[in-house]
């Protein structure tokens, strides 16, 4: 897997302002345009724009001076954009009760509690090569990254959610081997899959719902405001991932796919077996201990991933049970280009 230089197609006047200034010199950003009222969950325009903004963080930008990273009048924008994303979450999610101050037992009720399709189930029992090849295209835009948007909430935490947080990240970078990092094993499964491992290949053909999945970690880890929302996301992947992790190994061994192509699946379902005490017992627990006061942070946190999942998996069995692309479909200038 190497970097790519990421210049995605403009979705709307949003994205379009942000592409168009970044082919100029920074700090000639100029007047925000105005937000419109959309669902800023999964507008293609929105979240791409959002998406472009963070990626200044993460890759270079083909022809894009590294100063935009931190222009006043670009972060003045995106984070206008976030108060859209948050707003919508928080009214998707309405109120966040938190029973006598337990953090821990409030988000374990909250997972036992979740209901709608399953995503992995889908694939293991019926999905096609076709849909697991779609999945995992979709699924590139966290997975070529992985680990990377958590690790930003290290330094604003501290005590033994801090600590917690930093073996969970270790073992995701491969403890300390590159070619283990699970970044890495992913390209790995791209390729037994026959697609494109080069990290950004598919931004173009992702829909505003799959950049909003890892919008969303980016959001809350960049912010200090965030990090207990950060905390409680990556609790829900690592509370969870066992099964469906489990099941999407099934799928692709059911297509034929070698233990290469399935490692990445395979380890998690090891790996997180032990992550998901960690990330309850010391991560949620030692937040809790020392701040008890981001309890409903952490609660909303693990809340807007179950919801953006939730619109994701929505997406893709809605596409598939019409036999369609689950993908964003290029426009003839999109092809011309």
């Amino acid at each position: 897997m190497v970097g790519a230089s990421l210049r995605p197609h403009p979705r709307g006047p949003l994205s379009a302002k942000i592409l168009d200034a970044l082919g100029g010199e920074p700090g000639s950003f100029g007047p925000s345009p105005r937000l419109s009222a959309v669902d800023a969950v999964t507008d293609d325009d929105l979240q791409l724009a959002l998406y472009v903004c963070y990626e200044l963080h993460y890759r270079e930008m083909d022809g894009v001076d590294s100063a935009w990273e931190w222009d006043p009048d670009l972060l003045r924008f995106r984070a206008e954009l976030e108060r859209a994303f948050l707003s919508q979450l928080r009214t998707e999610i309405g109120p966040i009760e938190l029973p006598g101050g337990d953090t821990a037992g409030a988000l374990v009720a909250l997972l036992d509690g979740a209901t709608g399709p399953s995503l992995s189930a889908f694939m293991a029992d019926r999905g096609s090569v076709d849909q697991l090849r779609e999945f995992c295209i979709h699924r590139s835009a966290y997975q070529l990254k992985e680990a990377d948007p958590h690790t930003f909430a290290i330094p604003r935490l501290s005590g033994d959610a801090k600590a917690a947080m930093v073996e969970i990240q270790y073992d995701e970078y491969g403890s300390g081997r590159a070619g283990a990092m699970h970044a890495e094993l992913f390209a790995t499964t791209m390729d037994a899959l026959g697609l494109d491992a080069t990290y950004g290949a598919y931004l173009n053909r992702l829909p505003g719902i799959t950049l909003a999945t890892t919008n969303l970690v980016s959001l809350f880890a960049l912010h200090r405001r965030w990090r207990a929302a950060a905390l409680g996301h990556l609790a829900v992947f690592e509370m969870t991932s066992i099964g469906p992790m489990a099941r999407y190994s099934r799928a692709m061994d059911r297509h034929g796919i070698g233990d290469a192509g399935r490692h990445f699946y395979d380890v998690h379902v090891e790996a997180d077996a032990r992550h998901g005490v960690i990330a309850l017992d010391r991560m949620v627990a030692g937040l809790s201990a020392s701040e008890p006061e981001a309890g409903p942070d952490v609660l909303f946190g693990a809340a807007a991933l179950l919801k953006v999942e939730s619109a994701f998996t929505q997406h893709l069995l809605d596409a598939w049970s019409t036999r369609s692309s689950s993908l964003r479909p290029l426009l003839p200038r999109e092809l011309a280009a």
